[in-house]
């Protein structure tokens, strides 16, 4: 796809690609799906549901059997859901729990120096394993740390939120933060295997399963409108935690980012349009050191910003209207005080600019993203100080 360029998603996520999902309607319950995402180094096995880990649990005790095996974690995470780790204890030689801090603290390159440190002092080698057992912050964490030890050992990704199973698990971008950005340093390294068992999202605050639903509907508004509409006559299950409705939201909108992936593995191309609202959203982050709106909250308001500028070149009113009122369903907390001229200049260091500036995810109608460049920074900045004030009203 061109820089410019448009892509239309698949009109369904069982369209995505080569008959991985079981199920025999997109949205229809399933008690566990398998999905598989092939990629440039091999094969992700996923699986998607309630009771997932109990599904993948043959596999998994198989791949760490006689292993060293490290787990990365919180002591949240732990006290909540610690003992679903005991087949995996059981199955490796040695497992050594290191734990992280909660949340986006985690991501550092002295938290990363520390998890090599000890996996090192543990006798950790090459065919040593790591699993990740937490939200994104963990996985981005874990997956990096994984990457880099000893150039790579071998990973999984066990997301107990649901921001982390419908996207930040998938696709293996890993990354830590320096205090001038968001992701500034990571690599590509895709899991062996994924495991998003709903049954942990039970245990989540309302405001995170908030988080995670805004990824699903930035993954919906481009790819696969069926799901967003799902997702809008589903709302009150989803942001209740309950994992038999969870389960198929999940399952395809893992799909629906297999398909984006498996077509663009790097970012150079197709899967640029899963950063909608993300320019903004890390901008915001980093003003609030981290410390004001989650993450999916963040991209909620960026996806907001992002369809004032597509409504100027050419998004219907009904659409960006009908993405605006959902995202308002969410009840978002408010943005603190920000400054548009530290936000525009935040997003001009943003990891995905380039030498030629920034390009904009924008939807061109729904199931249909485009990447546009060359808007200007006066119109950026305008735009932004009207966005400050009433960050709902998206009409051109």
């Amino acid at each position: 796809m061109s820089a410019s360029g448009r892509t239309r998603g698949p009109r369904t996520a069982r369209e995505a690609g080569r008959g991985r999902r079981q199920a025999a309607s997109p949205l229809a319950p399933a008690a566990v799906e398998r999905l598989r995402l092939r990629h440039p180094g091999g094969e992700t096995a996923l699986w998607a549901g309630t009771g997932a880990l109990a599904a993948a649990r043959p596999e998994l005790a198989a791949w760490v059997a006689g292993r060293t095996l490290f787990v990365v974690s919180t002591p949240q995470v732990l006290a909540l859901h610690g003992e679903r780790l005991a087949p995996l204890r059981d199955a490796a030689a040695h497992l050594h729990l290191l734990q992280v801090p909660e949340g986006e603290a985690a991501k550092s390159l002295q938290v990363a120096e520390r998890l090599w440190d000890e996996m090192l002092l543990a006798g950790g080698k090459r065919d040593s394993r790591l699993v990740a057992f937490g939200g994104g912050s963990v996985g981005d964490l874990a997956g990096f740390a994984a990457g880099c030890f000893l150039r790579g050992i071998d990973c999984a990704q066990l997301p107990t939120t649901l921001l982390a199973q419908v996207d930040a698990a998938i696709g293996g971008k890993t990354a830590v933060d320096l205090p001038g950005g968001k992701n500034t340093v990571g690599l590509f390294v895709h899991p062996a295997w994924v495991v998003c068992d709903t049954a942990l999202l039970a245990t989540l605050p309302r405001a995170e399963l908030r988080s995670g639903l805004v990824e699903v509907i930035k993954m919906a508004a481009l790819l696969d409108p069926p799901l967003l509409a799902a997702v809008e006559t589903g709302l009150g299950p989803l942001l209740a935690g309950d994992a038999a409705a969870l389960a198929p939201v999940v399952a395809a909108a893992a799909a629906a980012k297999i398909a984006v992936v498996e077509r663009d593995p790097d970012e150079r191309g197709d899967r640029r349009l899963l950063n909608f609202g993300h320019t903004l959203a890390h901008a915001i982050e980093s003003a609030c050191g981290y410390q004001g709106p989650r993450h999916g909250e963040a991209v909620a308001y960026g996806m907001l910003f992002a369809l004032r500028l597509a409504r100027r070149r050419g998004l219907a009113a009904g659409a960006a209207r009908r993405l605006a009122a959902l995202l308002g369903q969410l009840e978002l907390p408010p943005l603190p005080p920000l400054a548009p001229e530290d936000l525009a200049a935040r997003m001009a260091r943003d990891k995905k600019a380039r030498e030629r500036g920034l390009a904009w995810v924008l939807p061109a109608a729904l199931g249909e993203g485009r990447m546009v460049e060359g808007i200007g920074w006066e119109e950026v900045a305008a735009e932004l100080r009207g966005f400050l004030q009433e960050p709902f009203a998206v009409d051109a």
